[in-house]
C-alpha cells in the first residue's frame, strides 16, 4: 500500500501533466493573450504544488 507521501508526489506530477497536456492543446488551436496567460498560470500554479509537496515536510510530533 502506497503511503500518503507517495500519493501526494504521484498526484501532483500527474496534475502537472494534465494542465500541461490541456493548456498545450487549446494553445494549438489557438488562444488569445487572455486565455494564453490563463493557461500560463495554471501550468505555474501546478507546477508550484509540486514543488510545495516535495519540500515540505511533515511536521514533527
Amino acid at each position: 500500500m502506497p503511503s500518503r507521501r507517495d500519493l501526494a508526489h504521484w498526484g501532483s506530477a500527474i496534475l502537472v501533466f494534465a494542465v500541461s497536456l490541456l493548456a498545450g492543446r487549446y494553445a494549438a488551436e489557438g488562444m488569445t493573450l487572455v486565455q494564453a496567460t490563463g493557461a500560463a498560470t495554471a501550468v505555474l500554479g501546478s507546477i508550484t504544488v509540486a514543488v510545495a509537496v516535495r519540500v515540505w515536510r511533515p511536521e514533527e510530533a
